[in-house]
C-alpha cells in the first residue's frame, strides 16, 4: 500500500515528459542520455511507471500540453515530490524529453479511459452518462425550463438540447465572434425573468478592424431571443470604447452572472496587459456591475468617480473564467486563473482589490518572480487559491434534489488538472473540497439543470455529460 506521498510523487512525475525524434527501433523511440539519468528511476525504462505513474497511459495529472509538461520537468512540483530539473537541463534538452513521452505515448497506443457508467463519490454512488459528442469546445451552457438547454461553442455556434437531444442545427444570426486563442462564443445566461421576457445573454469576443486592418477584440455581452432556431431582437448590453480593443487573443473573462436584486455582474480578463487591472480608467482586469438592459447602477462603487469606469465593481483580477450566485446568500463567486500556481476563488465585494499584480501567489510562466509579496494592505486575500494551478475555470453552485447533501456547495471545473471539484463553503470559507470527477476530460464548467442532476462540459474529449443518481 503507498502512503500518500508516494502516491502524490507519482501524480506529479507523471505530468513530466519527455521524447526524442530520432529511432533506433521502428517500433520504439530511442531513450534520451539525460530520461536514463534523471528519470527512469521513478518513471521505469518502459515509462510505464515504477516509484511514479505511467508516462504513457494517456492520463495527466498537472496537464496534458507540450507547455504543461515543459512547466513540470523545468519547475517542478516540489510540494508532491517532484523536482525541478531547470537548473539542470536546459530549454532544448527538456523539449527533447517532452517529444521523447509524447513519441513514446504515441507508440504505446494511450488513450483516454472511457468515461464509467457509474462512479462512487464520499456522499453518493452515481450514474454518467454522455448526453453527445456532436460540440466543439462548449464553453457555457443555460436551462431554460425542464427540457429546453442551450450550449455555446467557443467557435461562435449557440446550440440546442431539447427532452436529452442535441439539436443538429446551431441557432442562426447569432453575432460573430473572432474564435482565436481564448476567444470565441463563451457564455450564455438566461434572464432572471425569461420566462416572461424570453431574453437570452451570450458573451463574446467582439472582433473590430482598425485603419491598419488589424483585427482586435474585446469582450462584449448582448442579448436576444430565440424563436423558430434564430437568434432575434439583438440588443447590445455592453460594449467597451474601441480605444481599448487589443490585439492579445487571451484573458478575456467572459462570465456573466444576475444576483437576486436583478444586477446583470460579468467578467473581463486584463487581456494579458497585467498593469491596467489595477487602472480604474481601463475595463480590463475587473468584475463589472450593470443592469440588464446596459445602464449603470448609480450605487456602483465607482459611480462617481471622476476617471473611473463607472461599471467596475472590483479590481485586480487576472483571467476570471468562473463567476455564480450563491443562492442562498446572493453573494458573488468568482474564480481566477493565476500564472503558474495562484489559481484563485474569490468573494466579491465592492471596490474590493484583489491584488493582480501587485499580490499573488504564483510566479510567470518562464519562471521569473512576478511579485515579492503574496499580501499587501488595502488588497484582498482570497478565498482559497490553488498551488499549483489547476487552471480552474467554470463554477456553479448545486442545487436539487438528487444530492440533497450538495445542496449549495460549489462545483469547480478545472482544466489542466481535468477535474471537477466539489466545495463545502460555511462562513464565506471553503472548509473541505473533493474530487468527483479525474481524468475524463477537461472540465469546462458544471451546472444544476432543473431535474438536480448535473450537466458537465469537457474539452478534449469535448462532450457533455449528465451526472445523475442511480
Amino acid at each position: 500500500m503507498m502512503n500518500l506521498k508516494t502516491t502524490a510523487v507519482l501524480i506529479i512525475l507523471a505530468a513530466t515528459s519527455f521524447h526524442c525524434s530520432r529511432e533506433s527501433k521502428p517500433e520504439l523511440a530511442e531513450t534520451p542520455e539525460n530520461y536514463t539519468n534523471l528519470c527512469v528511476s521513478c518513471h521505469g525504462e518502459d515509462l510505464k511507471g515504477a516509484l511514479a505513474q505511467s508516462l504513457v497511459d494517456g492520463s495527466w495529472q498537472f496537464g496534458a500540453r507540450d507547455g504543461d509538461l515543459f512547466r513540470s520537468i523545468k519547475f517542478g512540483h516540489p510540494q508532491f515530490g517532484m523536482p525541478s530539473w531547470g537548473a539542470v537541463l536546459d530549454d532544448s534538452s527538456i523539449f527533447e524529453l517532452v517529444a521523447f513521452i509524447r513519441k513514446r505515448e504515441d507508440q504505446s497506443g494511450a488513450v483516454k479511459p472511457p468515461l464509467p457508467e457509474s462512479l462512487e463519490t464520499l456522499d453518493y454512488e452515481v450514474n454518467l452518462e454522455t448526453i453527445t459528442e456532436d460540440v466543439e469546445t462548449p464553453w457555457g451552457i443555460a436551462f431554460l425550463d425542464q427540457n429546453t438547454t442551450l450550449v455555446t461553442e467557443k467557435p461562435g455556434r449557440l446550440r440546442i438540447i431539447e427532452n436529452g437531444v442535441l439539436l443538429p442545427d446551431p441557432v442562426e444570426g447569432t453575432p460573430e465572434v473572432l474564435a482565436e486563442g481564448q476567444g470565441g462564443l463563451l457564455d450564455v445566461v438566461p434572464d432572471p425573468d425569461y420566462h416572461t421576457n424570453g431574453l437570452i445573454y451570450l458573451s463574446f469576443s467582439h472582433p473590430i478592424v482598425n485603419t491598419d486592418q488589424d483585427t482586435l477584440t474585446f469582450t462584449s455581452i448582448v442579448r436576444g431571443t430565440i424563436h423558430e432556431g434564430k437568434w432575434l431582437q439583438q440588443e447590445v448590453v455592453y460594449q467597451a470604447d474601441s480605444a481599448y480593443y487589443s490585439k492579445a487573443r487571451g484573458h478575456y473573462g467572459g462570465r456573466i452572472a444576475f444576483s437576486p436584486q436583478g444586477y446583470l455582474y460579468f467578467t473581463v480578463g486584463d487581456r494579458t496587459v497585467m498593469e491596467q487591472a489595477q487602472d480604474l480608467t481601463r475595463p480590463n482586469g475587473k468584475v463589472h456591475r450593470i443592469n440588464p438592459d446596459g445602464s449603470i447602477p448609480g450605487s456602483n462603487p465607482y459611480y462617481q468617480h471622476p476617471e473611473a469606469i463607472k461599471s467596475i465593481y472590483s479590481l485586480g483580477h487576472r483571467n476570471p473564467q468562473g463567476l455564480t450566485t450563491h443562492p442562498v446568500t446572493g453573494q458573488i463567486w468568482e474564480a481566477e486563473h493565476g500564472p503558474l500556481g495562484g489559481d484563485e476563488l474569490n468573494l466579491i465585494q465592492p471596490e474590493t482589490n484583489f491584488g493582480w499584480p501587485v499580490i499573488t501567489h504564483g510566479i510567470n510562466y518562464n519562471g521569473e518572480i512576478i511579485s515579492e509579496h503574496t499580501r499587501q494592505e488595502g488588497m484582498a486575500q482570497p478565498a482559497l487559491y490553488w498551488k499549483p494551478s489547476i487552471a480552474v475555470c467554470g463554477i456553479d453552485f448545486y442545487q436539487g434534489d438528487l444530492f440533497p447533501k450538495w445542496n449549495n456547495q460549489l462545483m469547480v471545473g478545472a482544466l489542466r488538472f481535468e477535474e471537477l471539484k466539489m466545495l463545502d463553503i460555511t462562513d464565506d470559507r471553503v472548509i473541505f473540497q473533493q474530487t468527483l470527477l479525474k481524468n475524463v476530460g477537461r472540465v469546462r464548467i458544471a451546472r444544476s439543470a432543473p431535474d438536480g442532476s448535473i450537466y458537465v462540459l469537457l474539452n478534449r474529449p469535448d462532450k457533455i455529460v449528465r451526472i445523475s443518481d442511480l
